[in-house]
């Protein structure tokens, strides 16, 4: 428990320590955020915000859990597995980030080309849990064991979540507050089960987007990016595939998974109807657009985020001593 604690301080300094100078870095360089053409004219004030501010979210993630995990004696394969798989995933957010900067334009990566490589760095853990005959997956009283299916089930919850914390990412703390609350219901059933060093990483990552937020509230001084955003997302599912609650992620990620089904249903219905069910989306442009402020829907998404985990991680702990 020490540790755990431990691992949260030192990610939460180093991420307020990181966060300054890098910002003037990327305003030196003119590094900024190009914003999607539906939205610039609602933010067109934010256009020059710099971008990429993932890269000492997850530094700071790295090095508190390095050193947490040393101090504990607990750098296990599994940890290193989980570390690696967000240094890959950060490293494809900021090739699609970079690619944005340079071409001056909100287009990065080619759509398959990002596709390919989450799909590639989602191969890691999955094959890992194949080989260490973990391959079923549970919910209360529900167990299906997945065998050699599991790759694939692993792939569609790893691809999942990255875009969907990246589709959240479009108000000023929206998705690093989800983060800091999701990263910690994952702490606390990862210290449950006795997975001090899954617990070491989610609470690294819950402290660092809490230190990250005092840039990125409203007004954002900087935007985490796809950088940020689609290796927050990577790693959410990891920790949950790596520390065996997978389907519990549901109701941890309630509201990313809002985001993404009000895209689906909304391109959907467009297809089929030519009419389209929300104002925009993802859903919290719809909110906007309803005159809703930027800090109301962080707030309401952010407690929607808050109830559901707080029920989880409950209901999470009577069944585990049911």
């Amino acid at each position: 428990m020490i540790m755990i604690s431990v691992a949260g301080l030192i990610a939460l300094i180093l991420c307020l320590l990181f966060g300054i100078p890098y910002i003037n870095f990327m305003k030196k360089k003119a590094y900024s955020q190009y914003l999607r053409e539906e939205v610039a004219q609602m933010h067109a004030y934010k256009e020059k915000t710099p971008t990429t501010g993932g890269v000492f979210i997850i530094a700071s993630i790295i090095i508190a859990s390095i050193i947490a995990l040393f101090m504990a004696q607990k750098t296990t394969t599994g940890a290193i597995i989980v570390l690696m798989t967000l240094i890959f995933y950060t490293f494809t957010g900021f090739e699609d980030d970079i690619k944005k900067i340079k071409a001056h334009q909100n287009l990065g990566l080619s759509a398959r080309a990002k596709l390919m490589l989450q799909i590639a760095v989602a191969m890691l853990p999955a094959f890992y849990i194949i080989f260490s005959n973990q391959t079923a997956i549970s919910f209360l009283n529900f167990s299906f064991d997945l065998g050699w299916f599991y790759p694939i089930f692993v792939v569609f919850m790893m691809v999942g979540a990255s875009n969907a914390v990246n589709l959240t990412d479009g108000l000023d703390g929206l998705a690093a507050s989800s983060c800091v609350i999701a990263f910690l219901a994952s702490a606390i059933i990862c210290f449950l089960n006795n997975n001090i060093d899954l617990a070491i990483i989610s609470i690294a990552a819950s402290a660092s987007c809490v230190g990250f937020l005092y840039f990125n509230k409203k007004p954002a001084k900087i935007f985490m990016g796809d950088t940020g955003s689609l290796a927050l997302g990577g790693l959410l599912a990891t920790i949950a595939i790596m520390g065996k609650f997978e389907l519990w992620l549901i109701p941890i990620a309630i509201v990313f998974i809002c985001e993404t089904l009000s895209v689906m249903i909304q391109v959907t219905s467009f297809k089929l109807t030519g009419k389209r069910v929300f104002k925009m989306s993802p859903i919290h442009h719809h909110f906007e657009l309803s005159n809703w402020s930027e800090n109301k829907i962080v707030f309401v998404f952010s407690l929607v985020t808050l109830i559901s985990c707080a029920i989880t991680t409950i209901i999470y702990y009577i069944n585990l001593k049911a």
